[in-house]
């Protein structure tokens, strides 16, 4: 898992650089994902971050150990910040008896209560509900840990979102809820399913403080995301953070996205969140060989999951009903 130890919204030197591994991987892992799903190694779908980094990977590094997180489809940095391996991780897509799901699932709905992972549910807002109760918990028992998840700009028109927010607001518990505005809902532009121009307007409907961050900024969403935890862990309630951000690909691998205007594409990769934070530790004087040592490291750490993973085996036909309770 990710440590921490800077005071809430300042890191050193050595945390950036540690957020750019995690920035690098997530990317890197998401690429590695759609080569095993293309190889007919993944039996489910996949889902990329890509262009979504900082969103997963700052909010993640704003957690501590004992807080809880419930990722979505989009969060790969998340759910590998908080303690689950890249074999593990790999091993669950590809549906490997050595995946937390055991081979049952063959996708991404995988948790971890240890790690303080909540398994996402792939109805988009149920998480909201979820984490709430997560929260309440923490209240009642008068512990300090904080709840936190994430919903897409389509799914802030779902009827979950709206009750699981009201619920955190009017019972004030340590809860933070991050919109992911990717720009498209699936295949429908934000500006069709909303008319409200900055989705965190729709705090102010709740009594609660709205922040807007650009979530291709890991820094600035690592401040953001970290000053609404503490916030919450004082017991200053819920807040809404909606992270403005593209997605760069399409809904799943087996979309091309030919929806997404090609100019909208080229304006984002101006933007791309892990050359950004290159640029940032190379104005800080960080070496172009310290910077590579991290890519590389990323990158073999990749290969060897990978490799270790392939040889795991598939789950035994006896063990079908292990696990399950529905």
């Amino acid at each position: 898992m990710a440590t921490r130890k800077a005071k809430p919204g300042e890191l050193t030197l050595e945390q950036q650089k540690e957020l750019y591994y995690w920035l690098k991987l997530n990317r890197l892992f998401d690429e590695r994902l759609a080569s095993l799903y293309r190889r007919g190694k993944v039996p489910g779908a996949v889902y990329a971050s890509t262009g979504q980094e900082a969103i997963s990977c700052g909010a993640a590094y704003a957690l501590k150990p004992e807080d809880v997180v419930g990722p979505l489809i989009r969060n790969s940095g998340t759910i590998l910040m908080r303690g689950i391996t890249v074999r593990e991780y790999l091993a669950n897509f590809c549906a490997r008896a050595t995946g937390p799901t055991r081979g049952k699932d063959g996708n991404n709905h995988l948790g971890d209560l240890a790690r303080g992972v909540v398994a996402p549910i792939s109805m988009l807002g149920s998480m909201v509900p979820t984490l709430v109760g997560c929260a309440l918990a923490f209240k009642m028992r008068r512990e300090r840990r904080v709840a936190l998840t994430f919903i897409g700009d389509g799914g802030t028109s779902t009827g979950e979102f709206h009750e699981g927010l009201n619920m955190a607001a009017v019972m004030r518990v340590p809860f933070v809820l991050i919109i992911e505005n990717n720009g498209y809902a699936y295949s429908t532009p934000v500006g069709q399913q909303s008319l409200v121009k900055d989705l965190a307007d729709k705090a102010a409907g709740y009594g609660l403080p709205g922040e807007i961050v650009d979530g291709n900024d890991v820094v600035a969403v690592y401040r953001t995301v970290s000053a609404a935890v503490e916030r919450a862990r004082d017991g200053g309630g819920p807040t809404l953070i909606e992270a403005k951000t593209m997605r760069m690909k399409g809904h799943a691998e087996h979309d091309d996205a030919s929806y997404v205007p090609k100019e909208l594409f080229e304006e984002w990769r101006r933007r791309d969140p892990i050359e950004r934070h290159r640029k940032r530790l190379e104005e800080a004087g960080l070496k172009k060989a310290e910077i590579e040592e991290i890519e590389g490291r990323a990158r073999r750490d990749l290969d060897a999951a990978e490799e270790q993973m392939l040889e795991d085996p598939m789950p035994a036909p006896e063990d079908a009903l292990k696990g399950v309770w529905a």
